[in-house]
């Protein structure tokens, strides 16, 4: 039931974004600084497509450093761990069964 309300918001969503695009072609004028030479005319849905994808491409763009330290943080650690501890863990299976076992002669 919760999917199905997922959906539904995605659609009623699609449909309002439609209609905004649909409502909104008519050409605009966009000067960079006020300068006649940097003008772009375009449907006004175009241009806030265009500064919304280049909104979230500098935001990717802006996380990438803090991403890549953190992996290689992550990767140091893991590398870290196996040079301290070169046995392997044990399959989470046997601990799991190992575990139960344990609890069971307790009960006893």
């Amino acid at each position: 039931m919760i999917r199905g309300f997922g959906w539904l918001i995605r659609a009623l969503l699609f449909v309002v974004l439609l209609g905004f695009a649909l409502s909104n072609v008519e050409p605009v004028s966009l000067q960079f600084f006020g300068i006649p030479q940097f003008e772009w005319r375009a449907p006004l849905v175009v241009i806030l497509l265009a500064v919304f994808a280049a909104g979230a491409l500098l935001g990717v763009l802006a996380t990438m450093p803090l991403v890549l330290r953190r992996n290689r943080e992550l990767s140091q650690l893991r590398r870290d761990r196996a040079a301290a501890d070169p046995s392997p863990a044990p399959p989470l299976a046997a601990v799991s069964s190992a575990s139960a076992a344990a609890d069971t002669q307790g009960r006893v």
